[in-house]
């Protein structure tokens, strides 16, 4: 067993790290199987590359905000176990790639000493709860959502509930209307408000992307800020019993809520919270200390350019609420940028800002708290780091996955064309370097981790194949999608499919008809007017795979004739059907169960052991050759098998045992019975397994 102990001081945080350290080596020694183990790891951060032995490890960053020596303690940790290279995400976390599997347990380890986590930053978690990078001083919020949204994660880090759902889980919240969160393509999404004087929010649900975006529905117009834990309490625990397990495609809370609708699912919501223990949980915002500016003259600076210094500040210093303060958007091409550069990063904003910098949706970086009298300094210190192009959050900022590069679920290169795109822009459109009003988006693939359904301009990384078969990379042409404000949103139209080569005419043309036609009006407004057929009009013999040059096998960024080659998607764990394993997973929450119980975390007790009631059923049906899904069909599944049998007398229906822990509050005395119920049926079903095994 490897030991931690003299560099983690949280007891939970270095178990978790010895338990990491403990499953890699039962999985290379043949002693755990492969599916298992992926579930576990990608619950800690560790996701498989597209390259062979190597892991990408996610950092977990909670609404984007970094402090200074956290991202020094990122930068050590890539250079040491890493190529140093960052990768600022979608998601606001930061990925390292290339890192050795046996090498992961020490590496968060020596993140934790700066309090950085990898927990449930991949797999069926909760993942990273994201916000308005500018919260806590956009000049438009009725408060700041930082302190609910740092709330929220510690809430729900390591909560039983949410440790082994059908699928993942998104959070956001958005400072304003302006809804910079992007609360309609979450499962939860809100949007800060004030009614009568008191805080609040609207509440999204039930929104996502991938190849069937769905806009959210309005669970609440308003809730107070007491009740988002209650309320995101109940809504996990539905989606977990009754989420899809069998088809991964279809394990998402928008399908839930489209089988189930949105008013019974409500319903369903507000009758567990009979089982929740707390009722109200109150969010001290004042406890919350944000981080400080320091309080320093500005050094005397000659700016050599007065022009692009003026034309900088334009489009890259974003008023603040504080008076006298400004915070500058650093664009970082694609999200990638070096160790080097974030120490030199972190010393600036220690000496200079407020110790922080926050991480963007656009993959971009945001500077708080500089003093307006600072800014020809700072823009001399980041245009030594290559860090002062003009174009934060503008047109020719564009939005792209890694793609090929490293995801195992690329089909086409996302990076290379983002890159190139990028140029044309600069070279042939400059009037877009300060257009805020048009964004663009490239994703690998159909999972829209780059977020293309929902962009005015969105590209899909595809392939196509021509008459004699040969296969080429292509590109979707997506048009039309856009944020509304205040929870509303448009998904973007399939326009065309394109050779990836021929991407760039393809955004020339879309451009140069919106400069021509569109009198002013922003895109998306001009979309709606001209419509999908008017666009595949004026794009339709670019799809034309009959006259393809052999540049046209040869993907963006690449030197190589390209082959399509896609791996086994890690964005969620997969089902585990092996019976002996189910048991020893229960075994295992029924010992977490009485470790919360000692602990008297007596809600935490309950889950894991109801949890474990499932997974003994489980184990049960699949030993008869049964087909399983959702846990509440299991549970139902359960009592129409074995109800009437003499051999598994429970006493009582499954349902009704099982089913207690919606109907009495988390007690002390209750948990304790609930465990031992727990432990009994395990026992009883062993044995019945045993029988009829002879």
């Amino acid at each position: 067993m490897q030991s931690f102990r003299t560099e983690i001081e949280n007891p939970i945080v270095e178990q978790d790290i010895i338990e990491l350290a403990n499953k890699i080596e039962l999985f290379k020694n043949g002693k755990i199987d492969e599916e298992k183990f992926r579930s576990l790891r990608l619950a800690r951060g560790v996701y498989g590359q597209r390259q062979q032995d190597v892991q990408m490890i996610r950092i977990k960053l909670p609404f984007g905000k970094v402090l200074s020596n956290q991202l020094r303690r990122i930068a050590d940790v890539s250079d040491e176990y890493s190529r140093g290279r960052l990768h600022i995400t979608t998601r606001q976390d930061i990925q390292i790639h290339h890192v050795n599997l046996d090498r992961t347990p020490q590496l968060w380890a020596d993140l934790e000493k700066d309090d950085v986590t990898l927990r449930e930053a991949c797999g069926n978690t909760v993942r990273n709860v994201t916000a308005s990078e500018t919260a806590g001083i956009d000049v438009n919020e009725p408060f700041d959502v930082s302190p609910y949204a740092d709330a929220i994660f510690k809430f729900f880090l390591r909560n039983p509930i949410c440790q082994e759902m059908g699928r993942k889980f998104k959070v956001s919240f958005s400072s304003s209307d302006e809804d910079t969160g992007l609360s309609y393509m979450h499962d939860l999404g809100f949007i800060a408000k004030i009614e009568d004087g008191v805080r609040g929010f609207k509440v999204m649900l039930g929104g996502g992307l991938g190849s069937q975006p769905r806009h959210a529905d309005v669970l609440y117009d308003f809730i107070e800020t007491d009740k988002i834990i209650p309320v995101m309490e109940g809504v996990l625990r539905i989606f977990d019993r009754y989420g899809e397990r069998k088809s991964r495609a279809k394990a998402r809370m928008k399908f839930l809520i489209k089988d189930i609708g949105l008013e019974p699912f409500k319903a369903l919501v507000d009758e567990e919270q009979n089982a929740i223990e707390f009722k109200s949980v109150v969010i001290d915002a004042d406890g919350y200390v944000p981080s400080k500016p320091v309080s320093v003259e500005a050094p005397k600076v000659e700016i050599k350019d007065v022009k692009t210094f003026e034309t900088w500040k334009a489009t890259n210093v974003i008023p603040q609420k504080q008076e006298g303060f400004v915070a500058i958007g650093i664009k970082v091409l694609l999200g990638d940028f070096y160790t080097d550069k974030a120490r030199l990063l972190s010393d600036l904003v220690e000496n200079y800002a407020a110790g922080e910098i926050r991480l963007s949706l656009r993959q971009n970086i945001l500077i708080p708290f500089v003093k307006e009298e600072l800014l020809p300094y700072y823009y001399n210190e980041l245009e030594k780091l290559g860090f002062a192009e003009v174009g934060y959050n503008k047109a020719v900022d564009i939005t792209a996955c890694p793609g090929t590069d490293t995801c195992n679920l690329g089909i086409a290169s996302s990076t290379g064309i983002a890159a190139e795109l990028e140029r044309v822009l600069k070279t042939e459109y400059p009037q877009y370097l300060e257009n805020k009003d048009l964004v663009i988006k490239i994703s690998g693939c159909m999972n829209a981790c780059g977020q293309h359904t929902m962009a005015n301009i969105g590209f899909q990384g595809m392939s196509v194949r021509t008459p004699d078969k040969l296969v080429a990379p292509a590109l979707q042409v997506l048009l039309g999608g856009g944020n509304l404000g205040n929870g509303n949103g448009l998904f973007a139209d399939k326009v065309v499919k394109i050779p990836s080569r021929r991407g760039p005419e393809a955004l020339r043309r879309i451009l140069n008809d919106f400069e021509a036609n569109a009198n002013g009006q922003a895109f998306v407004d001009y979309y709606k007017v001209t419509g999908e057929r008017y666009f595949y009009d004026l794009l339709n013999d670019l799809q034309d795979v009959t006259n393809l040059t052999q540049d046209d096998f040869i993907d963006w960024g690449t030197n190589e004739k390209y082959q399509k080659a896609i791996g086994v998607g890690e964005c969620a764990g997969v089902v585990i059907d092996l019976i002996s394993t189910l048991f020893l997973e229960s075994e295992e929450k029924i010992d977490s169960a009485k470790a919360s119980f000692s602990d008297k975390i007596y809600s935490s007790a309950i889950y894991h052991a109801y949890s474990s009631m499932v997974n003994s059923a489980k184990a049960l049906l699949l030993a008869e050759n049964m087909s399983t899904n959702t846990q509440a069909g299991i549970i139902s599944q359960f009592d129409e098998t074995f109800g009437s049998s003499e051999k598994l007398n429970l006493g009582t229906t499954f349902s009704e045992l099982i089913y207690q822990i919606k109907e009495y509050a988390p007690t002390q005395e209750f948990a304790s019975k609930y465990i031992e119920n727990a432990n009994k049926f395990l026992a009883k079903v062993r044995a019945f397994r045993a029988i009829n095994q002879e």
